[in-house]
């Protein structure tokens, strides 16, 4: 978030979505309330240093980072908000003073701050706990506002691929391993999820189709959703037909996986280093977020498959989408929304997501750099839509043919560089061998040193002529009754 979109929060005042609270040096209590009221409502924006007359007070520096760390800890602490959740934090200079804007997403789940639910209404957060009505009500928002709620009172765990529930638990616990859910067993583990429900208008619990299309068996999602299915197409030289394609159609963690697949198949990875020092591979940062895009945020109660398609001057990618605004999405303004909150939990849990909002950055981050200055296009409309432009054909990057010479060239170099390498470290130990046997025995031959390297009469007599050169050893007396005088280590 920029200053000019915090400026244009404030102008708007406090709303359904917007709220100030002056917190100079600890968030209080009710920012809580708001975050637990936001979730439960459409998510929005708190501004930390703002006060209710939209006066720009700031946040005392010194507190900033005892703030944010404490707003962190507490949506992740199910005893304060219930089920947990993930939040962008961060602090923008506002006209020379610091403020701590909170990001809330709207959530498909009803949560809790301190065991009461909290609701939204104009500028105002209510505790809504003891209306049943109301609660049940939201409730029902909640479970047709996001397609992946849908529950499945039939679906049994004998339906999920217990294989893709383990590599997920191993997955959680290599990014984070003092994270509980690996520990859990199967059904717990997807009911911390929240993919285990409670149908509100039949009563009856299940599974749900987030937990389906997550870890479901692929029989059991053809029989469900038979019109489900992702098409990755490659139409670089049959434009009319295809190249080569890949019909997905199987759960969404093996899904993404063979995505990559495709694109790493058919699209080049420039060498490029980040701030000079770590090598970063441009093409899965950007195809990571456009292909979770895809199996995150799509609508899947629409039967319009989603498409990867690779062409020779730019990638598109397409997929139902519940919109919640048209036109194109522009990195500095837009609002980014959650369309199936409990799927991307999942991929932020495996290391296949980050933090609400971020993929778009670094869409628009990494696409000009691989592109060669090209920018992307996300556009919101009933069809998400996202455009990579590539690198033109003469700048390396269409066909198959202009691949293949790219990485031929890549092993070509790395061969000689490894071949220089490797006889820098023989010739360097050869050396070293040498002086070390001069050292034990002035006397040594030629000959007694060409048995012990290895080395011909010729070899020999190079690394002496080298040695010499360099000062580091020195002959006393004739070739015969003389002996080696090595100079000492500086």
């Amino acid at each position: 978030m920029t200053q000019q979109d915090v400026l244009k929060l404030i102008k708007t005042g406090e709303c359904i979505n917007v709220e100030f609270k002056e917190s100079k040096t600890s968030p209080t209590k009710d920012v809580y309330h708001t975050i637990c009221a936001f979730l439960n409502r459409i998510g929005g924006h708190i501004l930390l240093g703002v006060s209710d007359n939209a006066e720009i007070v700031g946040v005392n520096p010194e507190y900033i980072p005892k703030i944010k760390k404490e707003i962190v800890t507490a949506a992740n602490n199910p005893q304060k908000i219930n089920p947990p959740v993930s939040l962008m934090v961060e602090d923008i200079t506002v006209n020379g003073k610091q403020i701590i804007a909170i990001a809330v997403p709207e959530s498909s789940q009803v949560h809790r701050c301190n065991g009461k639910i909290y609701d939204r209404n104009e500028d105002g957060d209510f505790d809504i706990t003891n209306n049943n009505d109301i609660v049940a009500m939201l409730y029902m928002r909640k479970q047709s506002n996001f397609s992946e709620n849908k529950v499945y009172p039939f679906l049994t765990l004998n339906d999920l691929n217990e294989n893709v529930i383990e590599k997920v638990k191993k997955m959680i616990n290599g990014l984070n391993p003092n994270s509980q859910l690996p520990k859990m067993d199967d059904f717990t583990m997807i009911k911390s999820l929240g993919l285990y429900q409670e149908d509100i208008n039949t009563g009856k619990k299940g599974f749900t189709l987030g937990a389906l299309l997550l870890f479901g068996k692929d029989e059991a999602i053809y029989s469900t959703m038979a019109y489900y299915k992702t098409d990755a197409i490659l139409k670089v030289e049959n434009v009319d037909r295809y190249d080569d394609r890949e019909i997905v159609n199987t759960n969404l963690i093996d899904s993404f996986d063979i995505l990559m697949q495709f694109v790493r198949k058919h699209l080049p990875d420039p060498f490029y280093l980040e701030d000079d020092i770590h090598r970063v591979s441009l093409r899965d940062k950007i195809f990571r977020e456009v292909i979770s895009n895809i199996l995150m945020h799509r609508e899947y109660l629409s039967p319009l498959p989603a498409r990867l398609i690779i062409e020779k001057t730019k990638v598109i990618a397409e997929n139902a989408n519940r919109a919640h605004g048209y036109g194109h999405i522009k990195e500095d303004t837009s609002i980014p929304y959650s369309k199936n909150p409990k799927i991307a939990r999942v991929f932020r849990e495996i290391g296949r997501a980050d933090e609400l909002g971020s993929g778009v950055r670094n869409i628009f981050k990494y696409t000009p750099i691989y592109s060669k200055g090209g920018n992307p296009e996300l556009i919101e409309k009933d069809i998400f839509k996202i455009v990579i432009p590539l690198m033109s054909e003469s700048k390396g990057v269409s066909s198959k043919e202009t691949t293949l010479k790219t990485v031929e060239k890549t092993v070509e170099k790395t061969v000689e560089k490894t071949v220089e390498k490797t006889v820098e470290k023989t010739v360097e130990k050869t050396v070293e061998k040498i002086l070390l046997l001069m050292k034990k025995n002035p006397r040594i031959t030629i000959k007694e040193l060409q048995n012990v390297t290895g080395l011909s009469r010729r070899g020999v007599e190079w690394n002496i002529a080298k040695l010499k050169k360099e000062g580091k050893i020195k002959r006393i007396g004739p070739d015969k009754g003389g002996y080696w005088e090595v100079a000492d280590d500086d």
